[in-house]
């Protein structure tokens, strides 16, 4: 499964993870081992591949589908570092596991068969800035699907939807950015329709050759807002046409919802949100980072079953079907670029800007339309107090508000007292660990902190706690209450927990974290079994005792900083619009 709704009417696609595809190791004692493997998958998964780092090759064939002889393959992700054969030669490449690539092939005869390999690779070298021994492990293989479709020579890369609400109701701003592979223009128009309504953009050219972005803006009819209440989502279909003929679709959901920060408050769809969150690693005791689709939704039902209205994908970009469940189901998102802890010379590494800004780029066009997202974060703890590294922050919130000036801005903070970045963002938020590692109460350490952020941005903003928690290894019983028990982390959460919900001053938090999760062997550091052991279940989601504690205070607490508890948003659901038409 690509997706968890139907994506286009027009291309043929297929999902070539659907079938076994030949798996090789490439290096070490391991080197020319073969055998047929199932994906998406993690090597570390196969038996006798538990610690394997380096490269391998997975091998399919396809036929090649459709008319046209054009084929798009789209790559959802691969760790970390991705080479991409087509009948033995050259046909791409790409760096980063978390986020989508794709190539674009053209003249192959429909019906031909031919050998698609890819080279993966989880070795850290000077080349990757992000990929390093950390926190969390750098799995190997192909992670997320792939999927083969045909297209014309001219077609939608991506369509964007942008709800924007104002007096006199619901609006929406699409935008298509179009490519034409062929050697002659393409002239066409371009066809949207939502909500029953159809709009167009006649007489489109785009030059041989080209990529070119074209939308309009307005008013339709029967708009229902999402919230986590509600979560009405909304298909929007682009079709583009040529003579008459129409040659490629788009079909798209989005959610109608506004995300606004006003003083103190972070509002959703007008309302002060009241964020009672997570933090998850992409990992799992029996598939590595590759989640099947149930087990992700398994995943979802237990922080539902938790009182939890969010989630902070720590500390990089999610597969697009989480992110479908989480707007299917009202699961409000903090999604975040790739980065953990990294140092100012670790961010002077020469490829560190290039590879964070890929990713953002990546991460913003393929997950744009998700009304759950509410917020983008970038660089997790990294050195934002020193002038090198807050220009690197600088840098990419500016790239952020480029490409997305609908959501407001984020990163997750340790450096306490020394962001020279503190003004930037439109949320502030910080990661603490009082219980754990400082010996204050949270709810002093939070309130002390605030005062300063206060200060320096000159009055009231939005506050959150990105991370706050205690680890337990799974099992360990001890009346002691000493750290790493079950008992002491149940009690140490409960504190943490109550502190921050008796603070005026924010606006929520993030529990460090919801599933334990394994980390780089080089870097396991002071990590017990060589696992982060902070989650409430653990790499199997067995539930600890901090579990139903976490429960009972989440699911005392409502989804927003009023007391109204109505299930419609401020801002109403439907309006009747002047159906006007704005083209640029």
């Amino acid at each position: 499964m690509i997706r968890t709704f139907q994506t286009t009417t027009i291309r043929t696609q297929q999902e070539l993870t659907e079938h076994l595809w030949e798996f090789e190791a490439l290096e070490g004692d391991k080197a020319g081992e073969k055998r047929k493997v199932a994906l998406p998958s993690c090597v570390e998964c196969l038996p006798g591949y538990e610690n394997y780092r380096g490269k391998a090759a997975f091998r399919t064939d396809f036929t090649v589908p459709g008319e046209s002889g054009n084929i798009r393959l789209c790559f959802k992700g691969i760790s970390h570092t991705a080479e991409i054969y087509l009948d033995g030669a050259p046909a791409g490449s790409h760096y980063n596991a978390y986020t989508p690539f794709e190539l674009v092939i053209n003249g192959l005869a429909p019906g031909s068969i031919h050998r698609l390999e890819v080279t993966a690779d989880n070795s850290y070298s000077e080349k990757s800035a992000l990929h390093i021994p950390n926190d969390y492990e750098s799995y190997l293989g192909i992670t997320r699907p792939v999927l083969l479709e045909s297209v014309s020579d001219c077609f939608m890369e991506w369509v964007h939807i942008t709800p924007i609400w104002e007096a006199e109701g619901w609006k929406a701003r699409i935008e298509a950015s179009l490519r034409n592979t062929a050697a002659s223009p393409f002239c066409g128009k371009l066809e949207v329709s939502l909500c029953d309504a159809c709009f167009s953009i006649p007489d489109l050219t785009v030059p041989s050759g080209e990529c070119r972005v074209v939308g309009l803006q307005t008013d339709f009819l029967r708009a229902e807002a999402w919230s986590p209440e509600n979560p009405c989502l909304t298909t929007v279909r682009t079709v583009l046409y040529r003579d008459g003929k129409a040659v490629d679709d788009c079909l798209e959901r989005t959610g109608f919802r506004t995300v606004e920060v006003k003083e103190n408050q972070i509002l959703l769809n007008g309302r002060p949100l009241y964020i009672k969150g997570f933090c998850r690693h992409e990992d799992h005791g029996l598939f590595g980072c590759a989640i099947p689709y149930t087990a992700m939704d398994y995943d979802l039902n237990l922080l539902s079953d938790l009182g939890a209205n969010s989630v902070r994908t720590s500390h990089y970009p999610n597969d697009e079907r989480f992110l479908d469940l989480c707007d299917e189901k009202g699961i409000l998102v903090w999604e975040e670029n790739h980065a953990r802890g990294l140092s100012e010379e670790q961010m002077r590494n020469p490829f560190f800007e290039r590879q964070c800004e890929d990713c953002i780029r990546e991460m913003i066009t393929a997950h744009y339309n998700h009304p759950s997202i509410y917020i983008w974060g970038i660089l997790n703890e990294c050195a934002n107090h020193t002038p090198y590294g807050a220009s690197c922050y600088e840098k990419q919130f500016a790239l952020i508000r480029k490409l997305d000036a609908s959501r407001p801005r984020t990163t997750a903070s340790c450096r306490f007292k020394l962001d020279l970045t503190i003004q930037t963002p439109e949320v502030k938020a910080y990661n603490i660990y009082p219980e754990w590692y400082h010996d204050r109460r949270t709810e002093e350490f939070a309130a002390d902190l605030y005062d300063w952020i206060r200060e320096k941005c000159g009055g009231e903003v939005p506050f959150l706690i990105s991370e706050i928690g205690a680890g337990a290894i799974y099992g360990w019983r001890d009346n002691r209450r000493t750290k790493w028990s079950e008992d002491y982390q149940a009690e140490a959460l409960e504190k943490q927990i109550r502190g921050v919900f008796g603070l005026e001053c924010c606006n929520g938090l993030y529990l460090w974290q919801f599933c334990d999760t394994r980390v780089s062997e080089e870097w396991f550091g002071p990590r017990p079994r060589t696992m982060n052991n902070k989650g409430v279940v653990d790499e199997l989601r067995r539930k600890k005792l901090s579990y139903d504690v976490v429960k009972h205070l989440f699911k005392e607490k409502g989804n927003y900083r009023d007391a109204r508890q109505e299930k419609t948003a401020e801002v109403p659901g439907s309006t009747e619009g002047r159906n006007r038409n704005e083209n640029y």
